[in-house]
């Protein structure tokens, strides 16, 4: 489970930053991060407008909704392990 989410945040910053730093679309390495976490991120398009800075050469888009979904999944993984906590009665050793 922390593997699947370890990955899902690493994908979402990946995307994030590269939306930051406005990478082209025309490599393939951007093209799959942004097909595979568009999917991830779909429940939370529309929420917040995205914001964009024009350089000269690229632009530079904040995705609130990469964010969002940053966060959302954080706390749904934290409510699934806690549920799964109490209804196998283990205990967490602090």
């Amino acid at each position: 489970m922390y593997f699947f989410f370890g990955a899902l945040e690493i994908l979402l910053t990946f995307r994030l930053i590269l939306k930051l730093l406005g990478a082209s679309i025309i490599s393939s390495f951007v093209t799959f991060i942004y097909g595979l976490s568009g999917i991830i991120i779909m429940p939370f398009e529309g929420i917040f407008r995205r914001a964009v800075s024009q350089g000269i050469e690229t632009a530079s888009v904040l995705e609130p909704a990469t964010i969002v979904a940053m966060i959302v999944y954080a706390i749904l993984l934290w409510g699934v392990i806690k549920l799964y906590r109490l209804l196998s009665g283990k205990q967490q050793v602090s």
